[in-house]
């Protein structure tokens, strides 16, 4: 099985004990779900919930030394108060949330979030949905497409990019976007491919992410029982904001203005921080895994009753 990116420190700060329920809400192919259930044996509990039904059918067989003691679910976790409830779990001790494209969806071209392989412009998490990365690039107007890779790629070619895909139109293939971005960008730039903006902008497009991420926040906090933990490993700066704001926010008793001189907001902390600064992998493992490099890992803790 392929470890997971930050799996000691995962486990470190979630610190699966026997008798507690986890959910893993992007189980994948089980890496951390595995490390969670070998560290609460032997009646610790855990729901994994992913868009991917190849990722789970993949989880099943990995984690199958500890059936009885975990269940998965195909949904996303902007859903998790449902999934919960489904469950009958009023409360659970951790939950862990590992953003973005798996290596899995990478590795498999037909899926279509690489530009190494010609492939069709798919994206799609869960492979049910209608909407894909070619009815974006091939149906939405210029003024769309450059919002879109401005504001979920941070792309600073944004409008010259997005003239150029309205100029070639259609396209189908990961190859056919990737070298119409290469002619507007030029050759690499900063170790990362010209075209990697763009495609992220799509897949988070694509799949929603960043819209579920916002909802399952305060879900899964809700969900906690007091004391447990919340983590998130994110892959770039817009999740990464995202948690780390949230975090803030809930780890504060007042959010009114600074300068508010009495407090109307009535507001009540209802998180610790335990990651004032997020985690980043050890150089030994982006040796190991260079896609790990850019992976943050932020935590959070409930406040017990009496905090």
């Amino acid at each position: 099985m392929h470890q997971p990116v930050l799996y000691q420190e995962v486990l470190t700060y979630l610190q699966p004990k026997a008798g507690q329920k986890f959910v893993d809400g992007t189980v994948g192919t089980g890496g951390h779900a595995f490390g969670i259930l070998q560290a609460s044996q032997p009646d610790g509990l855990l729901l994994g919930i992913d868009l991917d039904a190849s990722a789970l059918q993949i989880a099943e067989k990995n984690l199958q030394a500890f059936q009885g003691r975990f269940w998965l679910i195909q949904g996303s976790y902007r859903d998790l108060s449902q999934h919960l409830a489904q469950m009958g779990w009023s409360a659970v001790n951790g939950v862990l949330l590992d953003l973005g494209v798996s290596s899995l969806q990478l590795d498999t071209p037909q899926r279509g979030f690489s530009f190494r392989s010609e492939a069709p412009l798919d994206m799609r998490f869960d492979q049910r949905q209608p909407l894909t990365a070619a009815t974006l690039v091939n149906n939405l107007s210029q003024a769309e497409l450059a919002k879109l890779l401005w504001l979920y790629g941070e792309e600073r070619f944004a409008n010259q990019i997005a003239r150029a895909i309205i100029a070639a139109r259609p396209i189908y293939t990961t190859t056919q976007l990737a070298q119409v971005v290469l002619g507007v960008v030029g050759r690499h730039r900063g170790g990362i491919h010209p075209a990697t903006r763009t495609f992220q902008a799509l897949r988070i497009a694509v799949n929603a992410e960043l819209e579920a991420l916002e909802q399952c926040l305060p879900q899964a906090t809700a969900a906690l029982a007091a004391s447990g933990r919340f983590a998130v490993i994110s892959f770039h700066s817009l999740e990464d904001r995202l948690v780390k704001t949230y975090f803030q926010t809930e780890s504060r008793h007042c959010i009114c203005p600074p300068k508010q001189p009495i407090c109307t907001c009535g507001h009540r902390a209802c998180l610790k921080v335990l990651t004032p600064k997020p985690l980043r992998p050890s150089a030994q493992e982006v040796a190991s895994n260079p896609r790990a490099r850019s992976a943050r890992l932020r935590v959070a803790e409930k406040f017990a009753i009496d905090e």
